[in-house]
């Protein structure tokens, strides 16, 4: 299969990966010339282009002379790395691209350390060197102790390395010549990643790598063709690795090729391919798509295990299925479940005798892009606070550990030392680069929970900070959540601005004027430690020497208004969030005052 190139880009978060890829569809001309075109145009998700990030992994192809490139986008934050992990299995190169000012991240060092135990080639690509401030020279130094770190072989230590811009669309071998365009980065690609090296005329085998959902005709697999040739219609055998499900016979209904953004119908595809292909309703990612007389399944590369857990559960407040299109149980499991078909790293299990469900990810972005996709979908429930998983390792009770690289200013080092001290966190290195220093710690993952607020707040919004799974280390003690308390709502009513006037000497409010509360819902955050029941609903009493401008010197401070990200960082363990498609409520898991006051003295809580 000479005239095939199959290559993923991967990369830290927000490094360029998707303008990159934008800037090559452009100039293989994809696009018209007059062709109004959107920025990051394989962020086709609403969330995505929201945030500026890529959550799921796209497929696109653009043509290079006589040879078609398969690209794979990839997503660059930590908690999706279970994409990137299943699509490595797809390609025989990946472009690694790397910040001219960042340099490597975290997530950088964790996918190139896959690819490299997948033996695949690699083309190092340092980005942004248009940046003022930009450091090439240190940089490539980086890369280069980082691939020694991770063993890389003679050859892959020998990778070539581009200098790019992806924002101008331009590529060159040196950072003193700049390029033009991207010619010299096809070129790399087109000699350097190999072709598929496989047989068209042996049995079909096709590898499930990822799995697309169209409501018209169901699943959509998604993977390369590992040998043989597959036509339309053609009698199928769907088997799985590990021998959990059944072996089964299907048709290969509609084949598709990507061509651009688009997916192309086509009668025939042979080996070396990344095709989709509908009609098979219980396809799932890993299963084996053969020849029904060699049936012979392929190992799926092994998903990092996740590390974090929430409990997702039927909404019982005071205000359940008043906002909400789905609300039982039913609808909740479904959902949650149907996820898992698309998404390799999360696992969902129901709780016995109850309408709750344990859903375990890779972390609290994880987490988050969930509950927002299903709140945009109608769905109404309410999720506990994110709790690690801990593993027994030669009778000794483990957690899972992250590694954490953060760039600060000088001045603002000294504050954050200290609170990630303060979690249990380790300094490994110190590094200055300019008038900024980067650092790198091991802190266990419940350390991190709402700190990247208080992180953001010392370094006046200065400070990146990247994270990214490291091992499971022994237990290393207590560490509260966090340090304040909650203002809890009395009773049940709407909020007046008496009783919020005299409620926000207490502390900071989420909520305005107008707004309906329950009690045990929290609506506010109290700097002492412990909660403190407020009444905001209380109204002044009326009198017959009342003024009519008395109320005039009640001046509210504006509420603080809280993100998803910021709810599920700031829930205590005591605490729930109520998620329905139009509000984010915290409350208390047990609603009434005084049955919680007893449940917190006999320690119940």
């Amino acid at each position: 299969m000479k005239d095939i190139r199959n290559v993923a880009i991967i990369a830290h978060v927000d490094h360029g990966k998707t303008t990159l890829v934008d800037e090559m569809l452009k100039q293989s001309g994809v696009f018209r010339v007059n062709q109004a075109v959107v920025e990051r145009v394989m962020d086709s998700n609403d969330l995505e282009r929201e945030r500026g990030i890529t959550i799921l992994a796209k497929n696109t192809a653009v043509v290079y002379g006589d040879i078609k490139i398969n690209i794979v986008d990839t997503p660059g934050h930590a908690d999706f790395g279970g994409e990137v992990e299943r699509i490595l299995k797809m390609v025989n190169g990946v472009l690694l691209l790397v910040d001219a000012a960042e340099g490597p991240m975290p997530q950088t060092r964790y996918v190139l350390s896959r690819a490299l135990e997948l033996g695949h080639r690699v083309i190092v690509v340092i980005n942004k060197i248009d940046r003022p401030d930009a450091r090439i020279t240190e940089v490539v130094d980086e890369i280069l102790e980082l691939l020694l770190d991770l063993d890389a072989t003679s050859e892959q230590l020998d990778s070539p390395m581009l200098f790019c811009s992806s924002r101008l669309g331009t590529s060159s071998y040196s950072p003193e010549v700049p390029g033009t365009d991207l010619k010299s980065l096809f070129d790399t690609i087109v000699s350097y990643i190999p072709a598929p090296d496989m047989d068209a005329d042996a049995p079909l085998q096709l590898l499930v790598s990822s799995v697309d959902y169209n409501d018209y005709v169901g699943r959509i697999a998604i993977g390369r063709i590992e040998r043989g040739t597959i036509k339309q219609n053609q009698e199928i055998t769907v088997c799985d690795y590990h021998g959990d499900r059944p072996v089964r016979k299907a048709k290969a209904v509609t084949i598709y090729e990507f061509d651009g953004l688009n997916r192309t119908p086509v009668t025939e595809s042979s080996a070396g391919s990344i095709i989709a292909l509908s009609g098979i309703g219980d396809i799932t990612i890993g299963d084996t798509i053969c020849d029904p007389l060699k049936v012979e399944p392929l190992p799926f590369v092994k998903i990092s295990a996740p590390t974090m857990e929430m409990t997702f559960s039927v909404n019982d407040s005071p205000f359940a299925g008043r906002e909400g299109k789905y609300v039982t149980t039913r609808n909740i499991r479904d959902r949650l479940f149907k996820e898992t078909m698309k998404d390799v790293s999360l696992r969902v299990t129901q709780i016995e005798n109850s309408d709750s469900f344990n859903v375990a990810g890779r972390g609290e972005m994880h987490f988050s892009i969930l509950i927002e996709t299903m709140r945009r979908e109608g769905y109404e429930f309410q999720v506990s606070p994110p709790r690690v998983l801990y593993k027994e390792i030669d009778g000794v009770l483990c957690e899972p550990v992250e590694r954490v690289v953060i760039d600060v200013p000088e001045a603002s080092v000294g504050a954050v030392i200290e609170k990630i001290g303060g979690r249990r966190g380790d300094l490994l290195e110190l590094t200055p680069v300019g008038n900024r220093m980067k650092l790198q710690f091991l802190v266990p993952t419940r350390g991190l929970f709402g700190y990247r607020n208080e992180f953001m707040t010392d370094t006046r919004g200065e400070g990146v900070m990247g994270m990214v799974f490291e091992k499971y280390e022994p237990y290393k003690g207590e560490l509260s959540r966090r340090s304040t308390g909650s203002l809890v709502a009395f009773e049940t009513g709407e909020a007046v601005q008496y009783g919020l006037y005299n409620a926000q000497e207490r502390g900071a409010l989420f909520i305005g004027p107008g707004t309906p509360v329950y009690a045990g819902m929290v609506v506010g955050v109290s700097p002492k430690s412990e909660d403190i029941s407020v009444n905001v609903c209380k109204k002044k009493q009326l009198t017959n020497m009342r003024a009519s401008g008395s109320d005039d010197a009640l001046r509210l401070v504006p509420p603080k208004i809280m993100s998803l990200e910021q709810c599920i960082e700031f829930m205590a363990d005591d605490e729930l969030l109520e998620v329905t498609p139009k509000n984010l409520r915290l409350r208390k898991s047990i609603l009434d005052h005084g049955l919680r006051m007893r449940a917190l003295k006999t320690g119940k809580v």
